[in-house]
């Protein structure tokens, strides 16, 4: 059994495979894309001059890596080349997924977890991000975990909204608290807060209205609600987190920033990371924003939303 955010977990899905083998599924275009480009780079090269650098400078940044890791990785390897402690480009590699692991174990830090239940999470997002799906596979990862979940549809704007995540809590079998759309998504979280604290419900996942950054009505409806939670539950919500799309790449990162400031967000929920080939945002979000990647999704499935470890994911792009 391996340890997962909130309890233990097996080692292995649905399809037997390990969660090291189902990531390596999840990245596969990332690591054609990015860690096999960087192989042919270095290939059969034994000097570091400045073409080489040059190559692999643009393979770094059409990684989606983010353009200060980038610089900070070439930066070191010159320092190294200097001082005469790297001389092959064989050596590179290695470098290279040092200095990733290190950017990723930097942002790393515990889930806030409160002295009484329920443990309220809320989940932010723009539109089409696949917030309302990540909800639903949360309550499931949560509930086979062996914790009692409740669900809040705060989402009173979308149409269906509601619906979809009923139809989620229904395959997950966990209750969800809901108004009327258009209602007060504060008054619907009020609800909630207090049926699960009344009932002693471990986790309670709220989910709110998907919406742009740049809606600064609609982001002051965000700190409403963390208001309200703060009055009814004790430090409420004791985690915010941000779904993030991962084909969105680097357009993503200034949302994220938005959100943050308005939203407290403690960490992000990575969607879609299969169908990109830039999956090198992960580092570029930890780095750029100093916020921890919680959960990444490698597939449609309910089991294909992955606790996320810096080693793990590391690993899954540069072992075979």
């Amino acid at each position: 059994m391996s340890q997962s955010l909130f309890g233990s977990v097996p080692p292995s899905g649905s399809s037997g495979l390990s969660l090291l083998e189902r990531l390596k599924q999840g990245v596969q275009k990332t690591r054609a894309g990015f860690v096999d480009k960087v192989e042919d780079v270095i290939h059969g090269k034994k000097e570091i001059d400045a073409d080489l650098l040059e190559e692999l400078e643009y393979t770094l940044i059409t990684a989606d890596i983010g353009v200060r890791t980038a610089t900070d990785i070439l930066e070191s390897i010159r320092q190294r080349v200097d001082r005469k402690l790297v001389s092959d480009a064989g050596e590179i590699r290695n470098l290279i997924r040092e200095h990733l692991l290190g950017v990723l174990e930097a942002t790393e830090r515990p889930v806030q977890r409160p002295a009484a239940p329920p443990m309220v999470v809320l989940m932010v997002g723009v539109n089409g991000a696949g917030k309302t799906t990540t909800i639903g596979k949360l309550a499931s990862r949560f509930k086979a975990e062996g914790r009692s979940v409740l669900l809040c549809a705060a989402d009173t704007f979308r149409a269906a909204a509601i619906e979809q995540l009923e139809v989620w809590g229904q395959r997950s079998g966990v209750e969800v608290i809901r108004q009327g759309q258009g209602a007060d998504p504060s008054a619907v979280m009020f609800d909630a807060l207090q049926s699960a604290r009344a009932r002693g419900i471990d986790t309670l996942i709220v989910d709110t209205a998907g919406r742009l950054h740049t809606k600064d009505n609609l982001m002051a409806e965000l700190e409403k609600m963390r208001r309200t939670a703060a009055r009814v539950v004790p430090e409420a919500p004791h985690e915010v987190w941000l779904v993030m799309d991962a084909t969105t790449g680097q357009n993503g990162l200034e949302q994220a920033r938005k959100f943050t400031e308005s939203a407290g967000v403690t960490g992000i929920v990575l969607t879609k990371l299969d169908g990109t080939a830039k999956g090198g945002i992960v580092v570029a979000i930890a780095r750029e924003l100093n916020l921890p990647i919680r959960f990444v999704g490698v597939g449609e499935q309910t089991g294909d939303l992955l606790p996320f470890e810096p080693e793990r994911f590391i690993a899954s792009l540069f072992e075979t």
